[in-house]
This record gives C-alpha cells, structure tokens and sequence, in this order.
C-alpha cells in the first residue's frame, strides 16, 4: 500500500507543477515613436518552463488597452483569422499577458 500511495503523490505533483506553464523569459522590442505601424506597438518572444519559445507575438494598441495577439495562419482561406498558436486556459493567457506588457511597459519607459 505504501508503494500505492507513493505513486499517487508523485503523480499528483507532476500535475500540478504543470498546471500552468510560467513564462521564464521575455523579450520585447518596442517600435520606435516615429514608426507608424497602425495599432501595432511592438513584438515580443516568450519562453515557458525554460522549454518551449513562442515566437511572433505582437504588441496591440486595442480600444480598451494594450493586449498581446498571436500569430495568424497566413495559410487559412476562411472569413476570420485562424491563430498558430495561442493559450487555452484564461489563465496562462493573462500571465503570458501580464508578462509581455510589463517587460514592454519597462522597455518604453527606458
């Protein structure tokens, strides 16, 4: 039974260290004031768990804020766009989120 319980555990662990990926780096690269790039401020790269590079985010200037959007397929023949890659669950999406703004908040600032 102890083995039992061991195994358990250890399973258990294993599924809540990976409940949410953490952004363990990030870059920003603002664009310069001059730049008129529409509603576009900057791009930026993410790292999770140290593992896995999620290249290609943009900096968005939407109406309600700063937001961060994800690849397009430039392949996808529908109506709407179709991203690459993005987040499913709410809540790696606002710590990719809030990562990306703050490094590009510090980027502008300096």
């Amino acid at each position: 039974m102890a083995k039992t319980n061991e195994k358990q555990k250890t399973t258990e662990e294993k599924e809540i260290a990976f409940d949410c990926l953490a952004v363990t780096k990030v870059d920003v690269w603002p664009f310069k004031e001059g730049a008129d790039m529409g509603h576009m401020k900057g791009y930026a790269q993410v790292v999770l768990n140290e593992q896995m590079v999620l290249r290609g985010l943009r900096v968005m200037d939407g109406e309600y804020g700063l937001f961060v959007s994800y690849p397009n397929d430039p392949f996808f023949k529908g109506d709407d766009y179709r991203n690459i890659y993005h987040p499913i669950t709410r809540k790696l999406r606002e710590h990719i989120e809030n990562c990306v703004l703050e490094k590009y908040q510090a980027a502008v600032a300096a």
